[in-house]
Formats: structure tokens, C-alpha cells, sequence
């Protein structure tokens, strides 16, 4: 069954409450075929103590992103997804603003996935290059 960008996108953002997303104001933006976006505000709640974004949370953007795509993207119901690793490239700064997170995969088994997620700003300059490993398990019963 085809799921409509509509609905994925509401589900998405319903699940973000009273979460870690929902604290960093992440935001599931867009969804297609083979991708989906996350968006997240740039200010002095995810900054270093030099005012510019901060790495760990670039990291909860990308692994929250992937996550997500992972969960949509693998079509198994009776299944949770849990990342199993992150990498970050840092490229660029950033100080204001929102930063956008497209996640695409590399690899989509059904047991594990790895998740390309290229994080830029709004002018699509790459801020950081996000790898995402994922494994698919069974819900308890």
C-alpha cells in the first residue's frame, strides 16, 4: 500500500512528542520515494559554547531522520528499528537559521540498513555528511 506524503509525514511528527526531537524543534519536512527530510532551527539551543551548531546535535538530527526512514522505507510492521552507529563529517558551520537532513539509503535489507543522510542549510550548502546504520528487530508479543 502506497502511504501519502501527507500521512507520513503527520505520523512522523506525532511520534517526535515528548522526545528528544521534540525538544531540538526537529520536524519531518518532506517525503518521496526513496527519501525523507527533517528539519531543525539553528539557535542557542543546539550551539557550542562558540554559538554555532553543534555536532551532537547535527548527530540527533540525522539519527532521528534515518530512523524514521528506516522505519517507513522497510515496510515491516511487527518490526522496531534501532541505529546501531552514527558517523558525522563536520564541513561547515552554521549559526542560524534551519538545517535540513536527507536521508536516502545506501543499503535496505531487512534486517539491517545503512542511511546516507547529507545535512545542509537552507541555501543547500553541505553543513555535514551523516552515515547511519540501522537494524530492524521484532516486537515483542
Amino acid at each position: 500500500m502506497q502511504k501519502s506524503k501527507d500521512s507520513v509525514l503527520e505520523l512522523a511528527n506525532a511520534a517526535c512528542k515528548n522526545t528528544l526531537m521534540e525538544t531540538l524543534e526537529i520536524e519531518m519536512v518532506d517525503f518521496g520515494d526513496d527519501f525523507l527530510v527533517a528539519r531543525m532551527p539553528v539557535n542557542s539551543r543546539v550551539y557550542q559554547p562558540d554559538g554555532v551548531l553543534h555536532g551532537g546535535a547535527t548527530a540527533a538530527l540525522a539519527e532521528s531522520v534515518g530512523s524514521f526512514a528506516a522505519q517507513i522505507f522497510t515496510n515491516l510492521d511487527d518490526y522496531f528499528v534501532r541505529g546501531t552507529e552514527i558517523t558525522a563529517n563536520h564541513l561547515k558551520s552554521i549559526s542560524t537559521g534551519y538545517v535540513y537532513a536527507k536521508a536516502t539509503f545506501l543499503h535496505k535489507g531487512r534486517t539491517t540498513q545503512l542511511i546516507d543522510i547529507r545535512v545542509t542549510d537552507a541555501d543547500a550548502n553541505l553543513i555535514s555528511i551523516c552515515k547511519l546504520s540501522t537494524i530492524t528487530l521484532p516486537k515483542k508479543k
